[in-house]
């Protein structure tokens, strides 16, 4: 079955609308024709019928019997002429009046009956539907004046004006869908041609054309729908980008350990390498590196989809931070970094999770390890800011640059641009601290550390 597009459908339901109000504005105009102004005739009819009933008892007074009227018309147009009372304000003296029954037609309709019902003079088609009034003359009726309606003595002139009506109908109702199609035609066209782009643009989207965009041309829905599409448009895009890069680090980082493993194991088995203490703590390093990307990338997911287990309870950043920052210090040492740890006397209330928390500060203090050069310092602080927790982390150099520190919480960034793992983890780590502080309602931001290298900053809720 053929589909008909969101065009024809406009324009079909438009002049649908237009053809309907005409056909409905004729039946309203033939109907107002027929109980309107062929009533108005009928009752300007009837005053004429009314105002002839005294000029006929005139008549039959003065000469005694209808005989006078019997093939002599003139008499007869003498008594349907109206008096003046009936002729109103336009009557003048000495001239003759225009008969009302000119202007109505009731001159031609009226006819003069004998006692018996016989058609003396006037229209002979007396039938069923007549109106009749008696001529009374010295209490007894002598005969009896009659109108046909206007309807049934009108036929021919009623059909040419119902004709004429009928066919200038037809040609304003025709003007009218002519009209109607234009303005149908220009909005299918015009008005929707907007929406039409979008919807060819959401058909290659959905085919996988991510760069697909829509010209935005108005500031009204059809714009805003546009808008909104390329909104999506480029959420899709960067999501799409975002999985390609994701799928391929994720391949990297196991790739390389598990590189070391199969050399390592291929070099045992051709006794290129000896299996001894040294050749196993070297075979446990690259699976404890396996084991923490795995575990990494476990916890993130879980955090994506709100999964993520915490047992918050009241605890104290100092108590939390303490025994986390000296399990480090030999680490740091021995990476030639020193350690200044500033915190206050009295105590900083939050309401967390002890083990994530504990998560959070190891994943900061190892990233200033891997990231800075030997010779620099590490300064951690903590304190209360405005009903809130502030802990920073502030290392030396080497700094980022400003445009890429909002991306230091993305997955599998590195600062420095190199995937070398001797000065770099897999770049998962800050991507959980984001997800820890944000399930603790706190925040996390990363600005230029006033040391030269990177600042942390963490606001935490205090309770």
């Amino acid at each position: 079955m053929k589909k008909i597009s969101i065009t024809t459908k406009l324009f079909l339901a438009v002049l649908a609308t237009a053809v309907l109000a005409v056909v409905a504005m004729g039946a309203a105009s033939r109907w107002n024709f027929e109980r309107g102004f062929v009533g108005y005739l009928n009752e300007q009819g009837l005053e004429r019928l009314d105002a002839v009933v005294p000029n006929a008892v005139a008549a039959y007074r003065e000469h005694g019997n209808w005989d006078f009227l019997r093939d002599n018309p003139r008499p007869w147009f003498e008594i349907m002429r109206p008096a003046p009372s009936v002729l109103g304000d336009h009557f003048e003296p000495g001239r003759s009046p225009a008969l009302v029954s000119d202007l109505t037609g009731a001159v031609l309709r009226i006819s003069l009956l004998d006692t018996d019902r016989r058609v003396i003079i006037g229209f002979r088609e007396v039938g069923k539907g007549a109106v009749e009034r008696a001529v009374v003359v010295d209490g007894k009726t002598v005969g009896w004046v009659a109108m046909m309606p206007f309807q049934s003595v009108s036929e021919a002139g009623d059909q040419r004006f119902q004709q004429n009506q009928l066919r200038a109908s037809w040609v304003i109702g025709s003007l009218c869908v002519l009209l109607a199609a234009g303005i149908a035609w220009w909005i299918a066209r015009v008005l929707l041609a907007p929406v039409k782009r979008v919807a060819a643009a959401t058909h290659r989207l959905a085919a996988g054309d991510y760069a697909s965009r829509v010209a935005v041309a108005s500031q009204d829905e059809v714009g805003q729908l546009a808008r909104d599409f390329n909104s999506l448009a480029n959420t899709l895009q960067r999501n799409e980008q975002m999985r390609r890069e994701f799928m391929a680090d994720v391949s990297h980082e196991l790739r390389t350990p598990l590189g070391v493993l199969h050399g390592e194991l291929e070099a045992m088995e051709d006794g290129v390498r000896r299996l001894d203490a040294q050749a196993v703590r070297s075979l446990q390093h690259e699976v404890g590196m396996l084991n923490q990307l795995v575990t990494d990338l476990y916890d993130l997911s879980m955090a994506d989809v709100g999964a993520l287990a915490y047992r918050k309870a009241d605890a104290d950043v100092r108590e939390l931070l303490e025994p986390c920052v000296d399990a480090f210090r030999e680490r740091l040492a021995s990476a030639g970094l020193r350690l200044d740890l500033a915190l206050p006397a009295q105590p900083l209330s939050v309401f967390a999770d002890e083990r994530r928390m504990h998560q959070l500060f190891s994943n900061l203090v190892l990233n200033s390890c891997r990231y800075t050069d030997a010779g620099g310092v590490l300064r951690i602080e903590a304190r209360e800011e405005g009903g809130e927790v502030a802990i920073d982390f502030m290392d030396s150099a080497p700094g980022i640059d400003a445009a890429l520190l909002p991306r230091l919480f993305e997955r599998f960034f590195r600062g420095e641009g190199s995937r070398n793992r001797a000065s770099g983890g897999a770049g998962l780590g800050l991507a959980i601290c984001r997800s820890i502080v944000e399930a603790h309602g706190g925040t996390i931001e990363a600005k230029a550390s006033p040391l030269g290298g990177v600042w942390i900053a963490i606001r935490l809720p205090k309770v």
